[in-house]
């Protein structure tokens, strides 16, 4: 392989696949009982805190299915809420069973990546 086509792979290429790869959950790890980590598949250390990530379900109880406007009044949520139990929804998304007894709400690889709250994604 030449080196002109190793640069145009490394520079062009590999950015364009990375992107589109699927992002999939490789550890979990609790920081305290509010925040957590996910190492992903790609090496990014995403950090999670409790409150923010229940104010963001997706659920139909807290989102409109039809116009995506948010339902839950994030006042509502108590500043203690925080996950008690997380599943796998196949190979896409964490069920995520809050203190606050709500459990309805499939955070997608997808969506998490994006409500990422570490120094690099903020």
């Amino acid at each position: 392989m030449s080196v002109r086509l190793f640069f145009w792979l490394v520079i062009f290429v590999l950015p364009i696949i990375q992107r589109y790869m699927t992002l999939i959950p490789q550890k979990i790890d609790f920081i305290n009982p509010f925040d957590f980590r996910i190492l992903w598949n790609d090496g990014h250390e995403g950090f999670y805190q409790s409150k923010p990530l229940r104010v963001e379900c997706p659920c139909a109880k807290c989102v409109n299915e039809f116009t995506r406007e948010r339902i839950l009044d994030p006042q509502t949520i108590d500043k203690d809420v925080h996950p008690v139990k997380m599943d796998y929804v196949g190979k896409y998304a964490l069920l995520i069973h809050w203190s606050d007894k709500h459990d309805t709400g499939y955070y997608t690889f997808e969506n998490l990546r994006r409500l990422c709250r570490c120094p690099q994604c903020v």
